[in-house]
This record gives C-alpha cells, structure tokens and sequence, in this order.
C-alpha cells in the first residue's frame, strides 16, 4: 500500500438507491476524472459540483448522468484532491463506475484508507478518527452523539491542557539538569513540583470517572434480569421492551436459554437479558441455562433482581440477593397487581406497568446527560492510556513526597506525559529539546 497512489473507493451503501457516490483521493483524482467525465475539471473551483455523463472511452458507452464534486487539497477530508461521482444509485451502474476508475489508473482503497489518510496528513488526530468510526456503529442516539463530539476534537481539548501543564514542569527540570549556567532560569524544587503535580492528578481522576460514565452512554448496559423460576421475569422484559421478546406462560423454568433485547430510556441505553430461573433442578437442559444465567452475571453491570410481591422470600430468593449484594442492582417486587401492600419499587410486569423501575434507572444515569455535554474519553485504548499516565504520575509524586532527586521524578513524569500523548497519536514521543527552547528561548 503506497500513500502516494490514488485510492478509490464506493462511500454509498452498495445497494438499490436514489444515488451512490464513488469517492477518489489523491494527486491523481482530477487527472483520473477528465479521462472518463465529459467535462474538463482541471482549472475548476474548489468545492464545486459539475453536471455531465461518466463514458468508458474505450468501448464509447456512456454509462451514466451524473453529478461529480470537485475538492482541492489541501482544504479537504483527507488533504489531498478529492473527486465524488454522485450516480444513480444502482448496484451494476455504480460498479461499473468503480471497475472503470480502476482501469484508468486508481487503486481500490483498502478498508478506513480516506481515514487514515486524513490522519497521517494531519488533518485529524487519532482521537477523531476512532469517533469517526464510533458514530458509523453507534446503537443509539446517545453513543452517536458521543461520538459527534469526538469528531469534533472533544478528546484533544480534554488531553492538551494536561499536557501543556505537564510539559511546563518537565521542559524546567530538564533545563535545570541540562544548562545550570542559566542562572535567570529558576531552579525548580520539590515544593513547586509536587503542588502541580496534584493538581494533574486531580484533573485525571475527573477524567477517569467521567470515562466510566462515556461507557455506559457509548455501549449500553449489560443489564440481567434475575429471579427464581415463574417470578415473571420474561414478563418484565417483554414490558420493557414493549413487545413479546421471551414466551411468558404459568409453567415455572420456560426460559431455558437467555433472551435478550435493547431498550433506550432517557437517561441510558440498556442490553437486557432475560435469564433462566436460579434454582435446583434434574433437569438438564435447564442446569444448562442456569449455567449461562451465571455467566451472564458475571459480565454484567447491572443486575435486576425479581421477587415475587404475592409471596414470602424463601432460599432462592435469598440466594439471589446474595449473589448480587456487591453489585449495581435494582430489587422489584412484581405481580403487585395481586396484593394489597405497596413494596418500596412494586410492579405489574404482566400489566405492563413497570414505571416505577424505569424512573428509577433513570434516576441513577442522571449524570450520563453530563457526559453528553462535556469532553470524555471514547474507548477502552484511550482509558486504558489514561491509566497508565495516571499511574505514573502517582509514582512521580510518591517519589517526589519521598525527597527522591527531581531528575529522577522526571523519569516517571516523561513517561506519564508520554502516554497522555499517545492518546491522540501512536508516536507519544517528545521533543524534550524542542520544548525547552520554544519555552525558555535559550541561547538567545
């Protein structure tokens, strides 16, 4: 794969539509178009729309009307020449179109190629360009945007300032180490690099906490739903999400396998699903779905727990509350429709009224709407980053609280700044003399 070549690629879905569009980037995009457009796009505007017919000059077949859109670089998506051939949007006319760009001289992209472009080109940094996909597979209106957000540099505004400050007390030490003759530059000390160092360490653990919420607005919540056997746990999960997802009958153990379903509250977006009953039984093919039930638990991050209102707690149930004492959980009482006493989240699955959960959910992803609004971090790479930046600079700073030489706590400083810089591109590294320069003007 050369990044020289003119890569071209369908950008539509490849299916019956009112258009396609089959996009080419690259030095020879405009040179690659006049060859097979009826009009001569050489000395034509920078985003500007020409009307004309795609013609195979070789068979002198014109293949179609269409509509092709001019970007020059460097003011475009990926910095360079762009030409999109707006067709109509048939499956044989649009690979016709392709096959025949191929023939004059492009090269078929390779998957994420425009992308990957517009990042070594500089015209977005990594950040972006994992948001770029993020908003193509986002599952709900929340995740998608969250990743609007990160298209529009929310990762970079988030990471640069910490940086900046980080590299402020970094670029010193290192002139104090490197040119003690400059005696106008102030010799930093323990008292001044410790006081900024928490300061950082306060802002990340901000941004990690944040992040954990950014996860659940982007993916969702694995949440299960979990009873004995004809609490009317498919019920439930049929309430919430409106339709008949699980077969809901009087036989206790019908679910035998999980069933799961999406639903989109105000707050957060939940994965739902639906387990077999926990309790003993002979029965194979349910020992089986409570295996899964269990496997189930342990990957989720929230579990819904379901008594039954007409009844008195007994050892299933209290073995179930047990086994989600430790984590995020909601306990209702359903089939509240059959007793007189209001439990403190009682509803009526069968009824369908399940409002008093589903406030309830809501109530606790309240922050979630805080998310949306400010910068966070979009994925596991990115947090994972963050950690380790965070975890080196806890080792800066226990060193530095330990009267440790600052040369040597700026070995952990590097390297935390190093991460965080990672973050938005793969090479982290500094230009630690670059820096010092640009922030002291020695040698003046």
């Amino acid at each position: 794969m050369s990044l020289t070549d003119t890569i071209v690629a369908i950008s539509t879905a490849l299916d019956e539509a009112a258009i396609s569009i089959v996009r080419m980037s690259g030095s020879e995009a405009v040179e690659i178009a006049n060859k097979v457009f009826s009009k001569d796009l050489t000395d034509v505007k920078s985003f500007s729309a020409h009307y004309g017919q795609i013609k195979d000059p070789l068979e002198d077949v014109v293949l179609d009307e269409v509509i092709v859109n001019v970007f020059k670089a460097p003011k475009t998506y990926t910095c360079e020449d762009i030409v999109e051939i707006n067709c109509h949007g048939g499956i044989v006319v649009t690979k016709q179109i392709l096959t025949l760009l191929l023939s004059q001289g492009a090269r078929m992209a390779e998957p994420g190629e425009f992308t990957q472009r517009a990042f070594l080109n500089g015209r977005i940094d990594l950040a972006q360009a994992e948001a770029t996909l993020d908003i193509i597979e986002a599952p709900s209106e929340h995740a998608s945007q969250f990743a609007a957000m990160g298209i529009a540099g929310s990762v970079k505004r988030l990471i640069e300032p910490l940086t900046s400050k980080m590299m402020d007390v970094i670029a010193h030490i290192e002139t104090n180490i490197d040119y003690p003759e400059y005696t106008d530059i102030e010799q930093l000390t323990h008292e001044q690099v410790l006081p900024l160092s928490y300061e950082i360490k306060d802002e990340m653990e901000v941004i990690l906490k944040r992040a954990q919420t950014g996860q659940i607005v982007k993916e969702g919540l694995k949440t299960v739903i979990l009873g004995k056997p004809n609490v009317g746990k498919s019920s439930l999960l049929n309430a919430l999400l409106e339709e008949d997802k699980a077969i809901v009958t009087d036989i206790a153990g019908t679910t035998r396998d999980l069933v799961e379903g999406w639903i989109r509250l105000e707050n957060v977006s939940l994965h739902l699903i639906d387990t077999a009953g926990l309790r003993e039984t002979e029965d194979v093919v349910e020992k089986i779905g409570i295996d899964r039930t269990k496997e189930a638990l342990e990957k989720a991050q929230l579990a819904i727990v379901v008594l039954d209102a007409s009844e008195q707690l007994d050892e299933q149930d209290e073995m179930i509350l047990d086994m989600t004492k430790d984590m995020d959980r909601f306990v209702v009482y359903n089939k509240s429709d059959l007793v007189d006493k209001n439990n403190e989240m009682s509803i009526s699955a069968m009824l369908g009224d399940v409002s008093s959960l589903v406030d309830a959910i809501n109530k606790k992803y309240q922050d979630t709407q805080v998310v949306l609004n400010n910068p966070t971090l979009a994925n596991e790479r990115q947090i994972g980053l963050m950690k380790q930046a965070y975890e080196s600079l806890l080792r800066a700073i226990e060193a530095g609280e330990m009267g440790i030489e600052l040369d040597l706590v700026n070995i952990d400083l590097t390297a935390s700044y190093t991460q965080l810089r990672s973050i938005l591109s793969p090479q982290g590294e500094i230009n630690l003399l670059g820096e010092i320069f640009s922030r002291f003007c020695l040698g003046k």
